[in-house]
């Protein structure tokens, strides 16, 4: 491996020549940005030479400090995946997504750096805050561009790294996860919530070996953490291409609103609404939806938040506000799917 995984390895010449200035880089200042637990992710402030026609900081990803996260990372592919949709689609994709202007990672899966156009004063959505459907709106819009870009598209199959399957991994580690997870989170969630977990393993292989009505390219945690928006709230970016894979882009959008409405009275008068103006937004796009279809792909992928925060939780380094977000992410998207009748679809 020849190039730095962290701040402290960085150089100024090799910042430098990344950027498409080399040595014109007279220095840069670090500092610790967002609240990803499976990568650390760095704001670099740059001192450039005068004159020099180039951003004032950017971003740097790098793999976790935290061991548990970067084997999981390795087992499931989550940094592969995050490198190879910067080189391979990202910049011509139209996706709402920051530009990349260097990506890299080792055989070994693991050690990698992303350099990051630095999209400030763009804010971070707060999880456990959560949004409303108007919060969504551009969000929505945005997941839509992301869906249409390999709606049933053949690439789905070639792309190695977007095609791989941890079906039999998550088949694994689910049900051991979730005896954990219901063991930490016992005194903080409802039973009906807990045993929402227990249901899910009974239906497992089913889940798993569900074909959607339409398949497409999926973000995968596709959540308001992992989305930056625009100080007029018009406009956003996603983030945190680490969970990429294959899947109805319906799952995406049933995890987004589940995760991001807090009210579950709120959050069931949004369902078909937000729903609905995906349908639109991808009509816009030229896709021609199976409405039917989708819906039902909503409905089931009501329970893909819970599934993440079960997995995540049990998978990341711990922290307090971890622990209270998984607690969210798990709580609402089951009383959503509760609503939905997401698991007598299965």
């Amino acid at each position: 491996m020849s190039f730095p995984t962290s701040p402290e390895a960085m150089t100024t010449a090799w910042l430098g020549y990344v950027l498409g200035q080399p040595g014109r880089l007279r220095g840069f200042i670090a500092a610790r940005v967002g609240t990803g637990q499976m990568c650390d992710s760095y704001r670099l402030a740059l001192d450039w030479e005068d004159g020099v026609d180039a951003p004032a900081s950017v971003i740097a990803k790098c793999p976790s400090h935290d061991e548990a996260s970067r084997n999981i990372a390795k087992l499931t592919g989550t940094y592969v995946k995050e490198v190879s949709w910067y080189r391979e689609l990202a910049a011509d994709s139209g996706v709402a997504a920051p530009r990349c202007y260097h990506a890299e990672i080792a055989d070994d899966d693991v050690d990698f750096v992303l350099i990051l156009s630095d999209l400030a004063p763009a804010r971070q959505g707060d999880q456990l805050a959560g949004t409303g459907l108007a919060g969504l709106r551009p969000c929505i819009e945005a997941a839509a561009g992301l869906h249409a870009l390999l709606w049933n598209d053949p690439r789905l199959e070639a792309l190695p790294w977007l095609s791989r399957d941890n079906g039999d991994l998550i088949r694994h580690l689910f049900p051991q996860f979730y005896l954990g997870f219901r063991e930490r989170y016992a005194a903080r969630l409802d039973p009906e919530v807990l045993d929402l977990g227990a249901r899910i393993v009974e239906r497992l292989d089913t889940y798993l070996a569900r074909v959607p009505a339409a398949r497409t390219i999926v973000h995968g945690d596709l959540r308001i953490d992992n989305i930056l928006f625009a100080p007029d709230d018009e406009r956003c970016w996603l983030v945190d291409w680490q969970t990429l894979g294959r899947g109805s882009g319906a799952s995406d959008l049933a995890y987004l609103v589940g995760t991001s409405i807090a009210d579950p009275v709120e959050r069931a008068a949004a369902d078909r609404p937000a729903f609905d103006h995906w349908i639109g937004s991808l009509g816009r796009l030229g896709v021609a939806p199976d409405e039917a279809g989708l819906w039902t792909d909503y409905r089931i992928g009501a329970l893909s938040g819970y599934f993440m925060a079960v997995f995540a939780s049990m998978s990341v380094e711990r922290t307090t506000r971890g622990d209270e977000m998984f607690a969210v992410m798990a709580e609402r998207p089951a009383r959503q799917a509760l609503a939905l009748g997401s698991l007598e679809l299965l």
